[in-house]
């Protein structure tokens, strides 16, 4: 089971409410996944706005878990309005927690969002940062009170996969009772079953499900990607090996000479 913050999951495939050609699209997609956790951006969510009021009521249709987010904020004082507003609205003290630093790759502001974590904790809110792969941030994240850190695989929407495998793999070791989710960049269903395998407990992605030229079809292929890596981890991988090791033993083999 996947647990955040005291609530148990059986999906370890978080997905995006964005970006999706149709509505229905949107909700075919987010049931072929088989996801229990939906975010949610307030920027598409307006209170008392009937486009807000519409959407929401198709997001209450999939009786899902909603994780709002503060996209698109970019310093601390936004980001923790934008949260504020957020539970307000959704009646949760779930946050996925945004602080943008670039246009282009949309990097995280590490530094603001150790702040605004910080703050938003100590207001009773349940934060899902996302971050870089960086141990140093997500070990202050971790001494702000997140239980749950969500490094990127690489940019979002960049379909990259994992760029730094290494990175990735420290902050699971040195980070082992934390909830670690792969957050932005993944690009297709292998991408996820390596961030299962290398030992996270979830991945979460929009991009490459609302933009695929079949999202259900998509989103059915990163479940199974989803649940091929967890089983994979949890199974025992094989180590890389510098040389080759025959699969078939040579004790007993039989051995023809030329006749003289």
């Amino acid at each position: 089971m996947l647990t955040f913050y005291g609530k148990q999951f059986t999906s370890r495939l978080l997905i995006g409410s964005a970006l999706y050609p149709s509505p229905k699209i949107m909700q075919d997609a987010i049931r072929a996944a088989g996801s229990e956790i939906v975010t949610v951006s307030l920027r598409r969510e307006t209170a008392g706005a009937k486009v807000g009021n519409s959407f929401w009521s198709l997001i209450s249709e999939l009786n899902v878990t909603v994780l709002p987010n503060t996209a698109g904020c970019r310093s601390v004082r936004e980001a923790v309005t934008t949260a504020r507003l957020a539970r307000e609205l959704f009646n949760t003290n779930w946050i996925k927690l945004e602080v943008i630093a670039d246009t282009d790759t949309l990097q995280p502001d590490v530094i603001g969002l150790v702040e605004a974590a910080a703050v938003l904790i100590k207001d009773g809110f349940e934060v899902f940062p996302y971050c870089t792969e960086d141990l140093g941030v997500a070990m202050r994240l971790v001494e702000a009170g997140c239980q749950v850190v969500m490094p990127w695989a690489s940019p979002i929407g960049s379909a990259k996969g994992i760029v730094s495998r290494d990175a990735l793999a420290l902050l699971r070791d040195r980070l082992p009772d934390i909830t670690l989710v792969v957050d932005a960049g993944l690009g297709a269903p292998s991408h996820a079953a390596q961030a299962l395998e290398l030992g996270y407990d979830a991945v979460l992605l929009n991009t490459a499900i609302a933009k695929a030229a079949d999202p259900v079809g998509m989103a059915n292929a990163f479940r199974l990607g989803v649940e091929a890596g967890r089983t994979a981890y949890q199974s025992g991988l094989m180590q890389a090996r510098d040389f080759a090791s025959p699969s078939t033993p040579v004790i007993g083999t039989p051995f023809w000479h030329a006749a003289p």
